[in-house]
This record gives structure tokens, C-alpha cells and sequence, in this order.
């Protein structure tokens, strides 16, 4: 029923995509959106099932790159459209006297909100449900803190899926002092990813505990099972081929519309719609107080997506202009360039000892408010500067977290990039 139901949520946006009926923004909007959170679900059903398969670090790897396909496939579509625009218009990305926004400040704009969406809500919401259903008497053998000090905690091996977001982080802290995202940044944080997929690739093989429609899946026999989750994968990428240009057309148009900012609607509706799934997982997850697997599998997705999308960005953008020039940055997208960076230091930093409190959840949920509070106060004279105090205050914690959690460190750098994985998975 529930694949049924997914894929039914699919067909109102796949028929406007296929047919190409002309209807008003804001419903075209929501109806390509639900299409996308359909494909999504679909896609992390598959993801969790071919755990029967492989071993769980790999799964963990698999599951939070396909969750977040659909955010890929929004982003892409504004990487391209800005990459020609470059082609026709120069730098600006926009026809001379046009208030528009760039579609490259759009790309820049989707990535930076998915990836604030994803540690300050996502990682938060984790820590938050597990510690009520702590609080609540609900913990079992995998939960063991008393209750006050209840949070998440991770295995030994998760280690290397944060170390490799630590380096991914520190080089990133770079992109908001360049002019563009240039193909060497492509090359230096695609070659991150592969280096963590090739390390998590040896993780030995183990036993999933799958629910739902993903165990349905991973109980089939295997020809059949393998066939299942072939089908239902290229289906649900189909999908988001016929839907995923559609909806990010329709949000700006309904922007327009509106009169609401296509800068808000790209940077924070796009990606709460290609994330939902993905943070439902996880959630559904905690609240199984399978708390590991639920913050694991969101590290997992920062990780791609701080490093395989943002890098893929610029071959895209470079494809669509015929030109080896990098993705702009505009004054406006170096500051949140600097507040993802920056946020996304101060998450490592609480993570160094493998493990993360309520207090360390209530701050990253806080802080991301933070900026919607300190922009609706503050005048339009001096907006963005919340942008770059918050990124102040996200790098002085992470600073101060981490002295604190120096040997935590090395720890964490020993064994995220050495230590054998066997070794980890036994203690």
C-alpha cells in the first residue's frame, strides 16, 4: 500500500510533464513537488532494501546518495539554465537591466539551503525525537544513557564518513573567497567522495534490520529482489527527469506570481520537498530508537552532498556555458557559501567524540532559526549581515568545541582515515 500510494503521488506531476498542459504556478508547483516526494520515498525504499546485498557502510553510503537524487535533479536544472545564460549574457547570468535572479545564484541558493536544511533541522530533529522517546521509557538495549543525558551515539565506524566531512568542510571554507566554483574545486571534492566511497566499500558485510516496504523487497528472492529494485529504482528516475525541470520552472514562476522571492522559495521550499523523505527516514528511524542508523544515514547524506554536489555543479554549469569558466559567486552567495561552511564546521566539531547531546541538537535547531528571526528584525539596509554574524558565531563554537574535544580528534582522524574497518566494527 504504501508503494502504491507513493506511486500514485507521482502521476498528476508525471502527466503534466509528459502532456505539458499549461496550469497556474503555484499548482503546478505543488503538484511537481509531491511527484518529487513520491520518486524520493520510492527511492529510499530501494536504497534500504539493497542492504541485503552489500555490506552496511556501503548501504549507508547508497541510501543517502539516491534519498537525495531529486535535490540533485532541481539543482542541476538551475546549474544548466545558468551555464547558458553565462554563454548569452556574461558573468551576470541575466539579461542586462533584469531584476531576476541568476539561475547561478539559484543552483548556489538550492545547494546552500538543502545542506542547512539537512544538519540544522535534520541532524536536530534526530537528537530531539530520540531524547523524548528516551525520556519517555521507550529506550531498549541500544540505549543505555540515563536520561538526562540522553542523545545519539554513533559506532566506532561512523568515524569515517565524519572524517572525510571534516576535510570536505575545511576545504570548502575556501569557496566564499573565490569569484567562482571552478572544475579544480570539482575535481578536489569529487575526488573526497571517492575516496570515502572507496574506504566505506570495505566495510564487512553484516545483517540489516529492514521494515516495511524495504523488507518486503529485501525478502524476495535474490534474481527477483534485484529485479524489483531495478524497476522501482528507474522508475522513480524517471520520474524526476520528467518532473524535476518542471518544478523548479514553476517555483520561480510562482514566485513571481506571488510576489514572493524566488530566492526563498529555491533556497528553502525546493529543498524541504527533495529532503522530506529522506529526513522522514531518518526520523522514523529514532523514533525505533534505531538513533545509529538515523544519524548515520543523514552524516552519509552531508557528506555527498558537501562534496559530490557541490563539485558536480560546475561540470554542469561548464557542459551547458561550452566553457572551462567555474559556477559565479556573487557577493550574496559568498555569504551563505560562508554560513553552510561554517555550520557545517560546528556540526563536525559536536560529533568529534561520536556522540551528540540534547543541548548540541537544541543549539543547531536554534541557530538555523536564528537567521529567519535576525532577518525578519533586522532593516533591509543592513540584510545579510546576519549571515555573516551567525557564520561567526557557528565558527567560534566550532572552535572552542573542538579545544575542548582535542584528543577527540585525533581519534576521530585515526581512525576515519587508517584504522581497518574489521578493527572498527569489532569494538
Amino acid at each position: 500500500m504504501p508503494l502504491g500510494l507513493a506511486a500514485a503521488a507521482t502521476t498528476p506531476g508525471v502527466f503534466l510533464g509528459v502532456t505539458g498542459v499549461h496550469i497556474s504556478p503555484p499548482v503546478a508547483a505543488l503538484l511537481f513537488g509531491i511527484a518529487v516526494v513520491g520518486a524520493a520515498f520510492v527511492l529510499s525504499w530501494v536504497a534500504e532494501a539493497v542492504q541485503v546485498d552489500i555490506s552496511p557502510g556501503l548501504a549507508i553510503t547508497v541510501l543517502a546518495l539516491i534519498a537525495v537524487l531529486p535535490e540533485y535533479a532541481v539543482d542541476f536544472v538551475f546549474a544548466f539554465e545558468g551555464g547558458r545564460a553565462f554563454a548569452e549574457y556574461g558573468p551576470a547570468c541575466v539579461p542586462p537591466g533584469s531584476t531576476d535572479h541568476s539561475s547561478c545564484g539559484l543552483a548556489l541558493a538550492n545547494m546552500t539551503g538543502a545542506n542547512r536544511i539537512l544538519v540544522g533541522v535534520g541532524w536536530a530533529l534526530v537528537v530531539l525525537l530520540a531524547a523524548w522517546r528516551i525520556r519517555r521509557g521507550d529506550g531498549g538495549a541500544e540505549q543505555r544513557t540515563p536520561k538526562k543525558h540522553a542523545g545519539v551515539t554513533l559506532e566506532r565506524t561512523d568515524a569515517v564518513p565524519l572524517a572525510f566531512l571534516a576535510v570536505a568542510t575545511l576545504y570548502s571554507l575556501t569557496l566564499p573567497l573565490r569569484h567562482s566554483i571552478t572544475l579544480i574545486d570539482a575535481a578536489v571534492l569529487v575526488g573526497i567522495f571517492v575516496l570515502y566511497a572507496v574506504r566505506v566499500a570495505k566495510a564487512p558485510p553484516g545483517d540489516p534490520d529492514l521494515e516495511g516496504v524495504a523488507q518486503v523487497l529485501g525478502e524476495q528472492p535474490k534474481v527477483r529482489r534485484r529485479l524489483l529494485c531495478g524497476g522501482l529504482f528507474a522508475f522513480a528516475a524517471v520520474v524526476i527527469l520528467l518532473v524535476a525541470e518542471n518544478f523548479a520552472h514553476a517555483l520561480v514562476d510562482t514566485g513571481t506570481q506571488v510576489g514572493i522571492s524566488q530566492f526563498f522559495l529555491v533556497q528553502w521550499l525546493a529543498p524541504l520537498a527533495s529532503e522530506a523523505p529522506e529526513l522522514l527516514v531518518a526520523c522514523l528511524y529514532a523514533w525505533r530508537l534505531k538513533t545509529t542508523d538515523a544519524l548515520a544515514t543523514l552524516v552519509s547524506s552531508k557528506v555527498n552532498q558537501w562534496t559530490l554536489l557541490v563539485g558536480t555543479l560546475p561540470v554542469v554549469f561548464a557542459i551547458a556555458a561550452g566553457s572551462t569558466s567555474g559556477l559565479p559567486i556573487d557577493a550574496a552567495q559568498r555569504e551563505e557559501l560562508l554560513l553552510t561552511a561554517a555550520q557545517s564546521l560546528f556540526a563536525v566539531s559536536l560529533l568529534l567524540s561520536l556522540s551528540i547531546t540534547v543541548r548540541g541538537g537544541l543549539l543547531l535547531l536554534g541557530l538555523f532559526i536564528a537567521q529567519f528571526v535576525l532577518a525578519s528584525v533586522l532593516p533591509e539596509s543592513v540584510k545579510g549581515v546576519e549571515l555573516v554574524v551567525l557564520s561567526c558565531v557557528y565558527l567560534l563554537a566550532a572552535v572552542v568545541v573542538t579545544i575542548r574535544s582535542r584528543k577527540d580528534l585525533v581519534a576521530l582522524a585515526r581512525d576515519g582515515f587508517r584504522t581497518p574497518y574489521r578493527e572498527l566494527a569489532d569494538r
